[in-house]
């Protein structure tokens, strides 16, 4: 029978095998839905110096009559026509002024264009002081929310119009023309005011006199982008996400366990990847519009997923060697994420707790309970006894109080995935949220001093956590996905962070070993089995969003290898290897290089 150790390590072979850590060039893609940002960069296409003007089309096709509102950010004047008719008209300088938020991008303005069922010609006058030359639309920003959007229905390009080519239509969602003289009359310009003959007509084969010579419709200037190697639904092992960050952390603690140096080499190849790409991907997103490419979050995304959750792996490695190549910029890194902690993170006014504007502004969720307390955990240990580490476990033990104000499910001794600022609704128990709570908490008890005042409400409240779960472990030793609704399927990364923390808990004396040790026992066998020889693992819910609906959640994609999961496993297998190798507690506070910074128990 394998140890945990030796189902780990298939799993950490197969990353090692399966992960490139290279970009692949590949034409941008082209999405025909309108539930997104699309972007016309004129500038790229007919370069900038001089004032300008030049046209943009494109067809949305509708199914049905609708009233749809779209933001748009445009340099300078810009005029829309909708079936021939004018919908927007703004003159003047301006500069682009995108908002970044967690996951959408804020724009200053808006249209209302009225559809009608099938085609509906949408033509775009820009002009350019020659300065910047680009025009952005979108549905307005959701940021992420799980609603129904009508937006998603409509279709946007080139596909199905008279005359096009359906090669063209694959290319690009625009046809553009131009440029053409601005004139300046005084001090003003006149280029939205003069008409050219695109206003006039929309007919292919045909030249018009542009600053340069004769013009005719064309496309854009069409990227090449560095994208991901074998993307999957769920992205891929090595993309800047938490859970890659997680794996690179797993990865970290399995050579420590393991004694194998090349477990510890993939968590430097993620961190270096990313370090090395940082001004490849930030040209991709700013200077190529492709703000949705790869790697793109990594670029001031402020949300702690994309912040201090895949950070872990550098703090970490900073911790635990103290000279390597490149270090410098591990430090740099680090010390960036922590003025972030400190100063930019948005909190819950009157809590202090990590927060978010996805869906809503102010939305508690369960999720960043993992995404920030551990960060501010290892950066406290990372202080070294300063000042400043003081105040980072204090903040990580605080917050673990706060969030039980507000997500914790006081009748149902769960976890809601969230909450709503200022909203009574209770959200579904989410089996990975819970997780998520109880690995923040076990994280913060295994380095609290025992003599901080915080401590015996977290540990009391993990304990009951834990007993509350216990109610939920199927016979398979798995937990569904969704707690507390018995049909919902088994999954894997919710059972393997629990198996984690519980392990934790009997390793370390906070729980009750004769209780809770055959039920870790029970969930790794449980895990086991969903694990190829290969290191193949299966049954991991693809990563979600929050709502009020249990059917979303009951209903979401499961994969094999989604890193949602993997790292979930190899923590649950790194602990269930230390918890079976110990005969004691004492045992482990005495010998486990893996604990030397473990408190004794409460």
């Amino acid at each position: 029978m394998k140890s945990p150790l030796e189902t780990v390590r298939s799993i950490g072979d197969k990353l090692i095998r399966d992960t490139p850590f290279e970009y692949r060039l590949e034409v941008k893609p082209v999405v025909h839905s309108l539930d997104r940002m699309h972007c016309v960069d004129f500038g790229r296409t007919f370069c900038l110096g001089r004032p300008a003007v030049a046209y943009a089309w494109t067809n949305l096709n509708s199914p049905e009559e609708m009233v749809l509102t779209l933001g748009v950010e445009h340099n300078d004047g810009c005029k829309i026509w909708l079936n021939g008719e004018v919908v927007y008209d703004q003159s003047g300088d301006r500069d682009i002024q995108l908002r970044f938020d967690e996951r959408s991008i804020g724009m200053s303005h808006e249209v209302k264009l009225a559809l009608r069922p099938g085609a509906n010609s949408l033509l775009v006058k820009s002009e350019t002081r020659g300065k910047e030359w680009v025009f952005y639309m979108q549905p307005p920003a959701t940021n992420g929310a799980v609603l129904e959007d009508t937006s998603a229905q409509v279709e946007i390009g080139l596909c199905g119009v008279a005359n096009i080519d359906r090669k063209v239509a694959g290319l690009s969602n625009w046809l553009v023309i131009g440029s053409f003289p601005n004139p300046i009359d005084g001090n003003a310009r006149r280029g939205l005011e003069t008409v050219h003959a695109p206003e006039r007509e929309f007919v292919f084969g045909r030249m018009y006199q542009g600053i340069n010579g004769a013009v005719t419709w064309t496309i854009p200037k069409v990227e090449v982008l560095g994208g991901m190697i074998d993307p999957l639904p769920w992205g891929t092992n090595y993309s800047w996400n938490y859970h890659n960050g997680g794996v690179a952390w797993a990865m970290q603690e399995l050579s420590e366990l393991s004694g194998d140096s090349m477990y510890a080499d993939y968590a430097s190849r993620f961190c270096d990847f990313h370090l090395d790409g940082i001004p490849f991907v930030e040209h991709q997103v700013k200077e190529l519009n492709a703000v949705d490419s790869a790697n793109h979050f990594i670029i001031d995304t402020p949300l702690l997923d994309f912040t201090l959750a895949p950070s872990l792996p550098f703090i970490n490695r900073l911790r635990i060697e103290s000279d390597f190549p490149g270090r410098e910029r591990y430090f740099l890194w680090v010390e960036r994420k922590i003025q972030y902690a400190r100063e930019e993170q948005v909190r819950l006014p009157g809590h202090g707790i990590f927060t978010r504007t996805t869906p809503f502004k102010f939305t508690t969720w369960v999720d960043d309970m993992f995404m920030g307390i551990p960060f501010l955990v290892h950066a406290s240990l990372y202080c070294d006894g300063a000042e400043d580490g003081v105040a980072f476990m204090d903040d990580a033990a605080q917050q673990v109080l706060e969030f039980n104000s507000q997500v914790w499910d006081e009748e149902a001794e769960l976890y809601m995935h969230a909450r709503y600022f200022g909203n009574s609704a209770k959200l579904p128990h989410w089996s990975r949220c819970n997780g998520w709570a109880s690995w923040a908490m076990s994280e913060v008890l295994a380095h609290l001093p025992l003599s901080h005042q915080n401590r015996p409400m977290i540990l009391a409240h993990f304990q009951r956590h834990c007993a509350s779960l216990l109610r939920f472990q199927s016979e398979s030793g798995l937990w569904p996905n969704v707690l507390d609704v018995p049909d919902s399927a088994l999954e894997v990364s919710g059972s393997a962070i629990f198996v984690m923390a519980m392990a934790r808990g009997v390793m370390r004396g906070w729980l009750d070993d004769a209780v809770f040790r055959p039920a870790v026992i029970k969930g790794w066998e449980g895990l086991e089995a969903q694990v190829d020889p290969d290191g193949t693992v299966h049954g991991i819910c693809m990563g979600t969003m929050c709502t009020e609906d249990v059917n979303y959640y009951i209903n979401r994609p499961f994969y094999d290898n989604d890193t949602h999961g993997l790292f979930a496993v190899l923590f649950a297998g790194i602990e269930m290897e230390r918890l079976l190798a110990a005969e004691t507690v004492s045992d482990i506070r005495r010998g486990n290089p893996a604990n030397r910074l473990m408190p004794a128990t409460a």
